[in-house]
């Protein structure tokens, strides 16, 4: 059993590694935690201690295997809890990430097996992140920035690029959420925004910004 902030850390490096699982800076991780490089730097070699990670000062940071184990329960844990507020407690997809970093911690495997199967099986949580199975494997999806669509085309929304709760807001008052089919109408040349078809709820101008930070596949 690893502490809480143990935990925070392998989460972090693997977030901020995933998907290619290259090296992270103590200061991406430090960024990524708000906290400072030095508090970072003594985790780390606590962490090295117990085969958590390969560390070597300046060379940056990875997961060894044991460490990866670890922190991809983390995030399978963080991510059905997610799916559990959001669908069965009907919490805004703004507001779920900040109570699944506290239910994450739980170290029951029967609860988190228990939770999986009394969701069916989700494959993502309510951001669209894909959520490993109890192996550790995580599904296989594509998808393409909103930004990158083609004019005319019918998507689903599968996901966003980061939890920002400023966005996720913007994004409920337009009526855009997770698996919502969409057809791009327009893109302005000028400024790169789009007219997106929401269907039964009417049309949406939506900025360059905006759909950088939206993912989708094509149906």
């Amino acid at each position: 059993m690893y502490s809480f902030t143990e935990e925070n850390y392998l989460k972090s490096i693997f977030k901020l590694s995933y998907p290619l699982l290259e090296g992270v800076s103590t200061n991406a991780i430090a960024e990524d935690l708000s906290t400072k490089a030095a508090s970072v730097t003594d985790m780390l070699k606590k962490l090295a201690e117990k085969d958590l990670i390969n560390y070597e000062k300046y060379k940056g940071v990875s997961l060894t295997k044991k460490g990866s184990k670890v922190a991809i329960s983390i995030v399978r844990k963080h991510r059905l809890w997610e799916v559990f507020l959001y669908d069965k407690l009907k919490f805004g997809w703004d507001e779920v990430h900040e109570i699944a970093e506290q239910l994450e911690h739980i170290q029951s495997e029967k609860l988190i097996d228990r939770l999986n199967e009394f969701l069916g099986n989700p494959k993502q949580d309510p951001h669209g992140d894909l959520i490993p199975d109890k192996n550790g494997k995580f599904p296989e999806l594509e998808k393409i920035k909103l930004s990158e669509a083609r004019i005319g085309s019918r998507y689903k929304i599968t996901g966003v690029k980061d939890e920002n709760v400023a966005l996720l807001q913007h994004l409920e008052k337009l009526g855009i959420k997770l698996g919502l089919e969409i057809i791009i109408d327009e893109r302005f040349e000028f400024d790169g925004s789009l007219i997106l078809n929401l269907k039964s709820l009417g049309k949406v101008q939506v900025s360059s910004e905006v759909a950088n930070h939206v993912f989708v596949s094509i149906l």
